[in-house]
């Protein structure tokens, strides 16, 4: 019963802090990738990613218009190299927003570096995949 409670508080925690950054007035970008799908934004309120639970907004966008673009089902994986170890693997939790082509991801860094983001996405605009480098702070 106990560890149900705490997985509860750990949801309540993260959901609060979605609703945090869906409330921003305007996230500032963290990094922009653009694809042959897709202009891909991920943004929070600090224009940065820290040690510890993150919040971002991530924006999907026609390349060609700039219209936002609905990619349906998104995932956001990390991983950090670091030499005679195994990578270090995080994933993010995903919500749909209810703008299209915007998703709220919570994410956890146990340390800073320079991370290798993967993005996937599948859904009415097609398939594809992304993959950037982001430093966490």
């Amino acid at each position: 019963m106990t560890r149900r409670l705490v997985m509860v508080r750990i949801s309540l925690a993260l959901l609060s802090g979605l609703a945090a950054v869906a409330d921003a007035a305007e996230a500032k970008p963290i990094h922009t990738q653009k694809t042959k799908e897709a202009v891909i934004t991920l943004a929070n309120e600090a224009g940065q990613l820290k040690v510890g639970t993150n919040t971002v907004v991530l924006t999907f966008a026609d390349p060609a218009t700039g219209k936002p673009l609905d990619v349906g089902t998104v995932a956001f994986e990390t991983s950090m190299t670091m030499p005679g170890m195994a990578p270090m693997l995080a994933g993010a939790t995903i919500t749909r927003d209810s703008t299209p082509g915007r998703y709220l991801a919570a994410i956890t860094f146990p340390d800073a570096g320079a991370r290798q983001v993967t993005l996937r996405w599948e859904g009415p605009a097609g398939k594809g995949t992304a993959r950037f480098s982001v430093s966490v702070r």
